[in-house]
């Protein structure tokens, strides 16, 4: 397991990455995306709907809750990235995936 100084490091640097990615890609789709209190939020007008990204440190966790459900996500150091476990998908791709459901057409971050 990361230290806690590596996984906020890891952490930082993965949101704000998708926080540039996300600025980017709302500029074409419709929903906009804000960071508070280290939170990422994804907000969409129609349909109604709101993603939360979040880190959790004490389990060394990014956690996303989306379309009800919620994904933890652990960093994997032979990618360099957050990554599911259960899918080997990694957080923009998993992201990317959520918004393109909810929009009905492919976004890519």
């Amino acid at each position: 397991m990361l230290d806690e100084q590596s996984f906020r490091t890891h952490c930082d640097q993965t949101l704000d990455a998708l926080q540039r990615s996300l600025t980017r890609a709302s500029e074409r789709f419709e929903f906009e995306s804000d960071m508070n209190n280290g939170a990422l939020t994804i907000e969409f007008e129609e349909p109604p709907a709101r993603f939360v990204v979040s880190p959790n440190t004490p389990v060394r966790q990014i956690w996303v809750s989306a379309h009800s459900k919620s994904f933890k996500l652990g960093w994997d150091e032979a990618s360099g990235s957050f990554v599911l476990p259960e899918t080997g998908q990694t957080l923009p791709s998993l992201i990317a995936g959520h918004i393109s459901s909810q929009l009905g057409e492919e976004v890519e971050l």
